[in-house]
């Protein structure tokens, strides 16, 4: 790659002039110096300390809030490589959402190792993302993980990452903990407009064997050291933890805790414990992040697809009482248990849309104004079921699909400092619909699987199976 040029010519000039060097020997002066080596660049067309050559200028201090909106998260495959015919027809479509919030993970799910060597940088793929997200009107929200293999064990060098999903998944050794911080204030001044960041990703790799429990330990000093280094870059970037994947099990499993359950089944203790501590110990959090699915560990659904997203609004209110109500983000969330090769693809698109809504309920019930869908696209040539719009990589790609349809309306009707309001629901009608309400809008979700005839808000409808239907009140 090339490296900086430098950009004091001009004024040397000047400088020369006024000195009244001769113009043949200052022009001499300035080629050497342009030909001699940057000591602070690297391979990835960044300089040592991360800072990005063409940065975009940061947001003032306290424009945004620690609350961001209803959004997805990158994965593996995204909407900013393709056909380009079809990424810009995603483009267009994300950009017509209003201003969606997008996550981008720090490696891995389509960024590349950022620090393959220490102290050089390889930002190429998250540079790309990132410009996605700015280009489409979307808030940029990283999640800090994962860590370079030379931080865990493993091998440094470039071209040597070990892309398995054990080796991505390891955290970082307890000596590299500050190394990692250190990254992470890299990353937070390369991109000075992204203001929220995620520490960690559901404690991957700290899991303590011999105590049977998660090492929350580990974690909270990792998430201290990257807390006060990123508070370091700029006090008003906000910082949210623990990411934690609140896991439920049959009520009746050794684990099972006995405060936090419902007809959904019951929370591990053990995850409730690792929440604890973190939440006794942390620097400090301007939000506080998890995740999980409604579904048990078993994969059970109890006791149906509706009523098990109810543990959402549960979790989120037990976590909200915890930390004092700090603002609650769900930062992955699943209704549709996958099979052995982790795909979704047993319901219909419908039904799946109809879960979802009814999750995005459960979810702001419990108090949450932010989450991510994970999934937006899946890989080259192939169906997406549940994702936001069809595969880029053909000219006919980057489609809308029914979830980007709920999911960029749910955005735009309940944004951050959403007034919920209830609404009547007939007596007969309450068991089978889910509703969500503000002073202009309510949204309406049929849980069965026929067409009902419903009255909600005083208005009699019909509901077509699974159906999803968008109210607009009289004022």
């Amino acid at each position: 790659m090339a490296r900086h040029e430098w950009t004091s010519g001009a004024w040397r000039w000047r400088l020369g002039a006024l000195l009244g060097v001769g113009v043949a020997v200052l022009a001499l002066i300035v080629t050497v110096i342009r030909t001699l080596p940057d000591d602070d660049a690297d391979t990835a067309g960044t300089s040592r300390n991360g800072d990005r050559v063409h940065g975009t200028p940061r947001t003032p201090p306290g424009t945004e809030g620690p609350e961001v909106g209803w959004g997805f998260t990158h994965t593996q495959y995204s909407a900013d490589e393709g056909d380009g015919a079809a990424t810009a027809r995603a483009d267009r479509l994300v950009r017509g959402a209003g201003g969606m919030p997008q996550v981008q993970a720090l490696m891995g799910w389509g960024a590349d190792n950022p620090e393959p060597v220490k102290g050089r940088y390889d930002f190429a793929a998250m540079d790309r993302r990132i410009d996605f997200v700015r280009a489409t009107g979307g808030t940029p929200v990283i999640t800090l993980c994962c860590a370079p293999d030379w931080m865990k064990g493993g091998t440094s060098g470039v071209g040597h990452t070990d892309w398995s999903q054990a080796a991505l998944e390891t955290a970082p050794e307890p000596a590299h903990y500050a190394d990692f911080a250190a990254l992470a204030a890299t990353v937070a001044r390369r991109y000075p407009d992204v203001r929220h960041f995620l520490v960690w990703n559901e404690f991957k790799g700290f899991w303590n064997d011999a105590k049977g429990r998660w090492d929350y330990e580990g974690y909270t000093a990792l998430y201290n050291l990257v807390h006060k280094a990123l508070k370091k870059v700029d006090k008003d970037i906000m910082v949210g933890g623990p990411y934690l994947a609140m896991d439920s099990l049959d009520p009746r499993s050794e684990n099972a805790s006995r405060s936090v359950k419902g007809s959904w089944g019951a929370m591990d203790q053990r995850v409730l414990d690792a929440f604890a501590y973190w939440n006794r110990h942390r620097a400090g959090a301007d939000f506080v992040v998890v995740d999980g699915s409604s579904y048990t560990n078993d994969d059970e659904l109890l006791p149906d697809e509706f009523a098990a997203t109810e543990k959402f609004t549960a979790v989120g209110t037990w976590v909200r009482r915890q930390t004092g109500n700090l603002p609650l983000w769900w930062s992955e969330y699943y209704v549709e248990p996958a099979d052995g090769n982790d795909e979704r693809r047993g319901w219909s698109e419908t039904r799946r849309v109809a879960v979802q809504a009814a999750g995005l309920i459960a979810m702001a019930e419990g108090g949450a104004g932010s989450g991510f869908y994970w999934n937006p696209q899946d890989e080259k040539g192939t169906d997406c079921p549940g994702c936001l719009w069809t595969p880029t990589y053909g000219p006919d790609g980057g489609r809308g699909l029914p979830m980007f349809g709920l999911l960029s309306r749910f955005h735009r009707e309940f944004p951050p400092g959403t007034r919920y309001r209830k609404v009547p629901v007939a007596a007969d009608d309450a068991p089978h619909v889910r509703v969500l309400a503000t002073d202009r809008t309510v949204l309406v979700v049929n849980t069965l699987d026929r067409t009902i005839s419903a009255k909600v808000d005083g208005h009699r409808f019909d509901l077509q199976a699974y159906g999803v239907t968008w109210l607009e009140r009289k004022r």
